[in-house]
Parts: structure tokens; C-alpha cells; sequence
């Protein structure tokens, strides 16, 4: 089954293909994506020898998909504890096969800094 993400207007659409025609399964708040689409079905799965750092567009029983620059990369959900938040920055890292991932902090700052 092919999967898309799409951003526009603040909103994250989530669609899957079904007789081929998409179908929205699921829309929620963007968070930090930036307008566009985003296919899953191109995802490339993860490695555990390594740091990948970027936004997580989506997550379900199975999987964790993170666009890491111009790349979609598909995380096993298993490997979680906790899963992080959909639409935020994070640093996702493997020790022992377990996955952790190290959310991005908002500043949030009072008037004009000179």
C-alpha cells in the first residue's frame, strides 16, 4: 500500500492509495513541516549505526518515518520506548538496537534582544 504525507495551510494529511485513488486517512497540525508532499513509500529504512537528525512526519504501529534533509527515513516503531511527536525536530540514535530520540528544545524569549 502507498502512503503520502501532505503539507499545506498548517494541516499534515496523511493519504493512502486504495484502487488507485488516494484517500485521506488522517489530517493533524503540521508542527515544523514545510509545505509539500511527502512520499513514504520511498522511504528508506534506517541504520543503526548511525545519527539522523530531522522532523518526524509520521508514525504508526509499525513504522517512524523522519525527513532527514531531502531523504524519508523509515524507523522500526519496535525500537521505541517512547515514540516522539509528530511535526518536531528530533535527533534519532540507536544504542543496543534501542531507539532514542532527543527532541529539538522551542526558545521562547521576551522582547528584543540588543
Amino acid at each position: 500500500m502507498k502512503q503520502r504525507i501532505l503539507v499545506m495551510n498548517g494541516q499534515r494529511i496523511v493519504q493512502s492509495e486504495f484502487d488507485n485513488q488516494w484517500t485521506t486517512t488522517k489530517v493533524g497540525k503540521a508542527g515544523q513541516l514545510q509545505p509539500g508532499i511527502y512520499n513514504l513509500s520511498a522511504a528508506v529504512p534506517a541504520s543503526k549505526d548511525k545519527t539522523y537528525d530531522g522532523v518526524v512526519l509520521h508514525c504508526d504501529q509499525e513504522h517512524l518515518y523522519q525527513q532527514v534533509g531531502k531523504i524519508c527515513i523509515r524507523h522500526s516503531a519496535h525500537d521505541f520506548s517512547k515514540l516522539p511527536a509528530i511535526g518536531t525536530h528530533a535527533a534519532i540514535r540507536y544504542d543496543a538496537n534501542q531507539g532514542t530520540a532527543a527532541q529539538e528544545g522551542v526558545n521562547r524569549g521576551r522582547g528584543v534582544k540588543r
